[in-house]
Formats: structure tokens, sequence, C-alpha cells
């Protein structure tokens, strides 16, 4: 199973099904909260993790498996809520605090 320690996170990538939307959405949140430690946040369309040189990936849990599949050898996190989940929260506070993140 991959991880990554949260002080080697440059680059977050939220992935969704068309790459707007929702996944816009928790970008700009996210970010909102990485950009203070230098870190950039994007979204992109699941269909297109691979080009992306993400170090992380968040997704929705309906399209975990479609992420993981894409891009194997990266931690793809699954989250439920767009706003507000408690996935997201861990992913940020493990960042700010070099702790290991790793997919279940």
């Amino acid at each position: 199973m991959p991880s990554i320690s949260g002080s080697d996170v440059k680059l977050v990538v939220i992935a969704c099904e068309a790459g707007m939307g929702s996944s816009v959405m928790v970008a700009n949140q996210l970010a909102k909260q990485l950009k203070p430690l230098g870190i950039a946040v994007k979204h992109s369309p699941v269909n297109q993790l691979e080009s992306m040189g993400a170090d992380l990936i968040l997704c929705h849990r309906g399209l975990v498996g479609r992420a993981r599949q894409a891009v194997p050898e990266k931690v793809v996190i699954a989250f439920d809520m767009f706003l507000g989940d408690p996935a997201i929260a861990s992913v940020v506070t493990a960042i700010q605090g070099g702790g290991t993140i790793s997919h279940e």
C-alpha cells in the first residue's frame, strides 16, 4: 500500500468525473488551508491523473477505484462529503505535522 510523509507533499490533486464543479469547490477549500505551507492544490478528471504529477490524490469514494487504477503508485484518499469531510481534515493535519498518509 502506497504511503507518503506529509512533509513530502508538494502537489495535491482533487479528482472527479469531469474535472470541474465539485472538485473545484474542494480544491479551493483545500488550497486556502495548504497555501501557507507552500503546497499547490489542483483539480483534474480522474482519467487525466497520470499526467498531473500529484504527490497525493483525493477523490470521492465513488471514483477511488478508477483513481487507484490510473495511478497505482500514488496515495489516493477517498472522501464522502465535499465539505467538512473528516478524511480531508486528517490529510491537512498529516501534512501540517509531517505525519504519514496512506490509503485504507
